[in-house]
């Protein structure tokens, strides 16, 4: 794997964020990015030279959802992974997940928090041999 991956980690939850900003530094992940809503995720987005590998979404955030980002998402036609995370509400994530994925987004997963080091593992790998 040539090129190091770059993440950008979406969540209201500031310990939350650190937590997974800990754990991908842990699996070797040196351009992690964070945002603490969907809205400062696609300005974050706006500014970068080149889209984040991997996008970790919670789907439940105050100014934005994880549906409404996931529209966002596709209709800046982002090519990365996104995988979505939800501490609350199962039915939205699972609405998030189903407009992801008609929406032409590589969903690579979606899961309740907190997102364990072993399944990040999993990700990160699939995304290494995808490159």
């Amino acid at each position: 794997m040539g090129t190091a991956l770059s993440v950008l980690l979406v969540d209201d939850d500031e310990f939350s964020r650190d937590v997974l900003k800990e754990m991908l530094v842990a699996q070797g992940v040196t351009d992690v990015r964070m945002a603490d809503s969907g809205l400062s995720a696609l300005q974050t987005l706006s500014t970068l030279a080149h889209q984040p590998d991997l996008m970790i979404c919670d789907v439940f955030m105050p100014d934005m959802d994880g549906i409404e980002f996931m529209s966002a998402l596709a209709a800046r036609k982002y090519r990365g992974g996104v995988v979505l995370v939800s501490g609350v509400n199962i039915e939205t994530l699972s609405m998030a997940r189903d407009l992801a994925s008609a929406a032409g987004i590589q969903l690579l997963g979606s899961f309740v928090k907190p997102l364990h080091r072993e399944v990040l593992a999993e990700v990160l790998a699939g995304l290494g041999h995808s490159r």
